[in-house]
């Protein structure tokens, strides 16, 4: 076992580069969630189970690369509002698109955005309290995402399959968050072990 002399501080541990980071400016409460969403469908009953417990005025940050998921995941959370998920696409070139279920739906795309453009979108009167928000690449909104806010960061894990790290930034998310959890832990199917009779081999005596 190494020596170490009595009084000198450890040295620093190097940062873990796997560790879950939260985009900068945000405070992360609690522990982050990590999730492997093997396939498409997974994804979107991930925004539909989002969208049941919703309350209003949630912000939902996506990050991600192309094609992981992020507008699969928003019609989900459609679905979850009652709001038409088939009418829901990548607002690429219509900015912000609005969607009326059990509450209003703001979906929008910042992936064409310089930082100037953004200060023109009025994205910022959508955060009323009321109305939900979903933000695709919302790390080209630096200075305009709030505070409390639910990250969804989405990664490429095998061809088909996707990992989501969501982590809560205030109340409302933290709210959203745990929720959440305690809804898709219910949902997961539990393994059932059939017992079945074996029958004896040994013949029946004859009775008299």
């Amino acid at each position: 076992m190494p020596f170490r002399q009595p009084g000198r501080p450890k040295p620093p541990r190097p940062p873990d580069s796997s560790a879950p980071q939260t985009h900068r400016g945000a405070t992360p409460v609690g522990k982050p969630w990590r999730l492997v969403l093997r396939t498409p469908q997974q994804t979107h009953r991930l925004g539909q189970c989002v969208g049941t417990l919703l309350r209003g005025g949630e912000v939902v940050a996506l990050f991600g690369e192309l094609g992981t998921g992020k507008t699969s995941l928003v019609r989900g959370m459609a679905d979850g509002l009652l709001a038409d998920s088939a009418a829901v696409s990548s607002p690429t070139f219509t900015l912000i698109h609005e969607y009326r279920g059990r509450l209003p739906l703001i979906h929008t795309d910042l992936y064409r955005l310089t930082t100037s453009q953004l200060e023109d979108t009025g994205l910022g009167d959508y955060l009323d309290g009321h109305t939900v928000v979903a933000i695709e690449w919302a790390e080209r909104w630096t200075e305009g995402l709030p505070a409390d806010r639910l990250e969804v960061h989405l990664a490429h894990r095998q061809p088909a399959a996707r990992q989501a790290l969501l982590t809560a930034t205030g109340p409302l998310s933290t709210r959203l968050l745990a929720e959440l959890r305690t809804s898709l832990s219910r949902r997961r199917p539990t393994r059932v072990v059939r017992r079945t009779r074996v029958q004896s081999s040994r013949p029946r005596r004859a009775s008299h």
